[in-house]
């Protein structure tokens, strides 16, 4: 059997390469090595032949000791490149200026009868909780009063504790589930804390260290998933099942309310508990992910047993209104013989969507909310008591409705947000039916606005200063054609009088996964250290995200993978043919998932790119699902234990086809010890593999901060200096 397999998994590989002599490559040695297969590609693509041909094990003990002493040695090289630049300090300064500068809009949450604030600052760089009054937090200077000051509760507890925020119980949010993360990990400590003490509470509930999916039922009951003991996991390290636990009782005295099963895939089982504006519980809800984009939805019934909805497997539920749940397919969905758009918003009452369900007939037209036009997509969506607000993104810029239920359907009513912006929504109350909004551009600064619902008014509430000189830059927004002739956008920040003749410094960055979207944002940091220095900053909106709905996103899923890098390297091309850059002045950035997107690319085509700053990524494709939490995304890439899947991921993973004889760029791969979302050991190995073969690069772990890089603003801006000098050396020198 594996025999067979290699026999159709080795000739396809080869034949992946062959496009790129087709291109018009000169048919060197090194170009011609391309038909031919890395020294370190698995010549047996089973789990146990992959592991077999890695050379680089060892990297994956997150504290094994030759990982501690190839990370102190790659440490000790790139801090002397890039600190010892003479760039490194002014861009610190810069940074850290930026990222702790006390004229930054404090980004507002509903908190009782107030506003809550997590703030961050030099006096405090991991941070107080406050809060302050509306009327207050309207001023220039709002008075705030400190809930937990974050850097003394360290300090007293001997922990890098790192705040990743407080889940509140309605209506009066007084009793908080307060999540503290030890050195800014994923996986959190949860203490209760009372706002009317400002302090933890005695014998309150305390969870320990762990992945949690905790919501409040009432207030002496938690619906909790976690890790109850051994078998209660997913090989993902997600829990799977949900249980209730009573104030006062330990978790090993919780009762059993919902039950996944182990093998499920994505991140693990949730309870999502909705309710009224006057905080009372409208529906408990379920979500069982069967992999990273499927899952069954279950409603809590009123026999206090779990009963499954007829929801699609692909759909983001939004909320309750009214008893009807508003919730988007992300596929195409036909229900009691009426069709439904994939990417559209919906409500359905709940009753009908049951197993027993009532006895009503509901039309398409009364059911559906929004439907996407072709270069429309629902970006985010805020559900209130009688109508539901939400940002659609018209060929990725932002606009925002309000959509409001009628005898003849839905009508939607424009709000007036700025032209040509991202249009992001903040916290919102259902009790007091208003919401924040946001809206910011690649030139112009963030500003925080407040809706009133019912009526659609916005006001301007903060708008935050300039942090770079914007006045010499402008924006444009163009398209290239991919391999397969589709049209890939991308958006452009350069100097209004960039002389085109290709040798600006340019940094293309892309995503290109997880239905995410990127639209224009303002990056004070990267105008500050890098435009204010004559560089231009490219964003493309390749398949794989969500700009244009889920059909975006679904089209470079597994075996499809190869279209995101496609798109990436037709943007590339077509910056050069503009002659906005060209290779030699063009890097690539991408973290998390974009890493996958910058290795491959920079494996794939290193004739294009000068430079790539590779953070945060998963790149050893054939191995991810074993390390954690790997296989929580097999939906999005596959699983490398299906021989079929394995064939298709092979061709592309960085890790096993870096060749030896190939020039690469000098590229700059940096993460994180603490990062538990994506194991540290794909940066390693692909740094240490790059130089077994002789490649010039530079490896950087940080040693706290997590995947989030949240923990510290003056840590962060240590890391954003590093990345820049990098960048100037590779690309400016």
């Amino acid at each position: 059997m594996k025999n067979l397999f290699l026999s159709v998994a080795l000739p396809a590989l080869m034949l992946a390469a062959a496009p790129a002599l087709a291109e018009g490559v000169s048919a060197d040695p090194a170009a011609a090595s391309a038909t031919t297969l890395p020294p370190h590609f698995p010549r047996d693509l089973t789990p146990e032949g992959v592991k077999a041909a890695d050379d680089h094990l060892a990297l994956e003990e997150v504290d094994g000791a030759e990982a501690r002493a190839f990370v102190a040695a790659s440490n000790a090289k790139a801090l002397a490149a890039l600190t010892g630049d003479r760039r490194y300090e002014p861009f610190r300064q810069q940074a850290e200026a930026i990222l702790t500068a006390t004229d930054r809009i404090a980004m507002p949450s509903f908190l009782g009868e107030g506003l809550g604030n997590f703030w961050q600052d030099a006096a405090n760089p991991k941070g107080v909780w406050r809060r302050t009054t509306l009327d207050s937090y309207r001023t220039a200077q709002p008075q705030w009063e400190t809930l937990i000051d974050v850097d003394a509760l360290a300090k007293a507890e001997g922990r890098d504790w790192v705040f990743k925020g407080a889940n509140c119980l309605a209506p009066d949010e007084t009793r908080c589930l307060v999540n503290l993360s030890d050195g800014g990990k994923d996986a959190v400590t949860v203490r209760e804390f009372d706002l009317t003490t400002k302090t933890f509470v005695d014998g309150g509930f305390v969870i320990p260290e762990g992945k949690h999916r905790i919501s409040w039922l009432d207030r002496d009951t938690l619906l909790i998933a976690t890790d109850f003991g051994p078998g209660t996991m997913t090989e993902s390290g997600y829990p799977y099942i949900v249980k209730a636990l009573k104030r006062g009782h330990p978790l090993a005295h919780a009762t059993e309310v919902y039950r996944g099963q182990q093998g499920d895939g994505g991140y693990g089982v949730s309870a999502m508990v909705m309710r009224d504006k006057a905080g009372a519980v409208e529906a408990v809800l379920f979500r069982r992910p069967l992999d990273t984009f499927r899952s069954e939805t279950w409603a809590l019934g009123a026999d206090g047993k779990p009963h499954k909805l007829a929801l699609p497997e692909r759909v983001s539920v939004e909320g309750v209104m009214d008893g009807k749940l508003v919730f988007s397919p992300d596929q195409a969905w036909t229900f009691d013989g009426q069709a439904y758009a994939a990417g559209s918003l919906l409500a359905l009452p709940l009753g009908v969507l049951g197993e027993t369900r009532q006895d009503v007939r509901v039309d398409a037209a009364a059911a559906t909310i929004f439907a996407p036009g072709p270069r429309q997509s629902l970006q985010s969506v805020r559900v209130f008591e009688d109508s539901v607000v939400a940002v659609i993104a018209d060929n990725v810029v932002g606009t925002l409705k309000r959509f409001t239920p009628g005898a003849q359907g839905w009508t939607a009513t424009d709000i007036a947000v700025p032209a040509n912006s991202a249009v992001g929504l903040g916290d919102s109350s259902k009790a007091k039916g208003r919401i924040f909004v946001s809206s910011q551009g690649f030139l112009t600064p963030p500003t925080l606005s407040l809706a009133e619902v019912a009526t659609g008014a916005l006001t301007e509430l903060k708008a935050a200063p300039a942090k770079f000189d914007a006045s010499t830059h402008v924006v444009e927004q163009f398209e290239a054609t991919s391999t397969d002739g589709t049209k890939i956008p991308y958006f452009v920040t350069r100097p209004r009088d960039l002389a085109m003749d290709g040798t600006a410094a340019t940094i293309l960055f892309g995503y290109g996964g997880f239905q995410a979207s990127f639209p224009p944002a303002y990056k004070p940091e990267m105008g500050k250290l890098w435009l204010e220095n004559g560089g231009v900053f490219v964003q493309a909106n390749i398949r794989g995200g969500g700009e244009f709905g889920p059909g975006w996103h679904q089209a470079a899923l597994r075996e499809n993978r190869q279209r995101a890098f496609d798109d990436f390297a037709a943007v590339a091309r077509d910056l050069e043919q503009r002659k906005i850059t060209s290779p030699r002045h063009l890097g690539i950035y991408g973290r998390s998932n974009g890493g996958v997107l910058t290795s491959v690319s920079i494996t794939q085509h290193p004739e294009l790119f000068n430079a790539a700053v590779i953070e945060s990524p998963l790149i050893d494709m054939l191995r991810y699902q074993e390390l954690p939490a790997g296989a929580s995304w097999i939906g999005e890439y596959g699983d490398p234990r299906i021989p079929g899947d394995a064939d298709f991921i092979a061709r592309y993973s960085a890790y096993q086809q870096l060749r030896p004889e190939t020039k690469y760029p000098r590229v700059y791969i940096t993460t994180n010890t603490l990062d538990d979302r994506v194991h540290p050991g794909h940066a390693r190995k692909f740094a240490a593999r790059l130089g077994d073969q002789g490649h010039d690069h530079l490896y950087y772990e940080d040693t706290a901060g997590g995947h989030s890089n949240d923990a510290d603003p003056v840590a962060n801006a240590r890391r954003w200096a590093r990345h820049y000098v990098y960048l100037a050396q590779q690309l400016m020198d």
